[in-house]
């Protein structure tokens, strides 16, 4: 009986402390700029065990009032047309993602801005399903204690845009040499389309396949209501 108690003390201290330390984080991150995320780390190390790699880390995080808004509105019509309306999660899309897993098909769409922020940001890439039950708590938290502007602002900032690039302001420096005010609606929506995988597409070289993305994401940026974010 001793050592079940003792169990179970470890395991509530720990969930307290887990609790507390996941709540304080996510509420610090809500006014201060992220300085690095497990992907960063985990591509570094990539970097320098894979000797034909170059070791490059760029990044620089900026405001909202620094970013151009033609930014979040490309990578809203991009990823994200319900970002808006749901709550961290697009119900709808996870089903059609499910149901096409089922029939051995790859539907994309099923991860919401949210979603992908939190895993950049808290977590690591994985698929199993202690990371998925962790992205779930960390997107419940962060819809609870960010607004939508706070959630768009980190995401820009930290998502993956090419090798050792991070960023809406790396991005906009080492593809179009200009800050990411800057950033008109075709550069912004080719940086947007190669975002499904940063390190096989570019924007300096785009194929056609990414030039009929950037076609599709710049229609559907006149489509959408404006976000107002953005410089």
């Amino acid at each position: 009986m001793k050592l079940l108690k003792r169990i179970w003390r470890f395991i509530w201290k720990t969930a307290m402390w887990f609790l507390i330390l996941s709540v304080g984080l996510t509420l610090v991150y809500r006014f201060v700029p992220v300085p690095v995320t497990p992907l960063m780390v985990i591509r570094l190390v990539e970097q320098m065990i894979d000797s034909e790699k170059k070791v490059r880390l760029s990044k620089d995080w900026v405001p909202m009032s620094e970013i151009s808004k033609n930014a979040p509105q490309a990578v809203y019509a991009s990823e994200d047309q319900k970002f808006l309306d749901h709550n961290g999660f697009d119900f709808e899309a996870m089903q059609k993602a499910w149901e096409g897993n089922k029939k051995g098909k790859r539907i994309k769409g099923a991860s919401t801005i949210t979603q992908q922020t939190v895993k950049n940001v808290f977590l690591w890439p994985d698929r199993s399903y202690i990371r998925k039950g962790l992205e779930a708590y960390f997107t419940v938290l962060v819809e609870v204690l960010w607004p939508k502007e706070r959630i768009m602002e980190v995401y820009l900032n930290v998502i993956e845009m090419g090798p050792g690039i991070y960023g809406i302001e790396a991005a906009a420096q080492n593809y179009y040499n200009k800050p990411a005010v800057k950033l008109n609606r075709s550069e912004a929506a080719m940086i947007a389309a190669v975002l499904p995988n940063p390190n096989r597409w570019n924007p300096k070289k785009p194929t056609p396949y990414i030039l009929g993305r950037q076609a599709w994401i710049l229609r559907q940026m006149n489509n959408l209501a404006p976000l107002g974010y953005g410089n």
